[in-house]
């Protein structure tokens, strides 16, 4: 029980930070998914967007949070 407890916790608090960045993230000084390093790239006829940058981002946290949740 005690696992899924801390499952609980941690889905509460990405909840809690994904509230957050909806409410509050066009306040932010810096905008999810156009962060420095996001390649842009604008043509006559189209546009190419790759975020590059908060792909790292995401990976980054994604994988503390999962070390965090594995350790025991």
């Amino acid at each position: 029980m005690a696992a899924l407890g801390r499952t609980l916790i941690a889905v509460g608090a990405v909840l809690l930070v994904v509230g957050f960045l909806l409410t509050f993230g066009a306040r932010l000084p810096f905008r999810i998914g156009r962060l420095p390093g996001d390649i842009l790239i604008r043509g006559k006829h189209g546009v190419f967007y790759f975020p590059l940058m908060t792909c790292l981002l995401a990976s980054a946290l994604l994988s503390l949070l999962i070390w965090l949740l594995g350790r025991r």
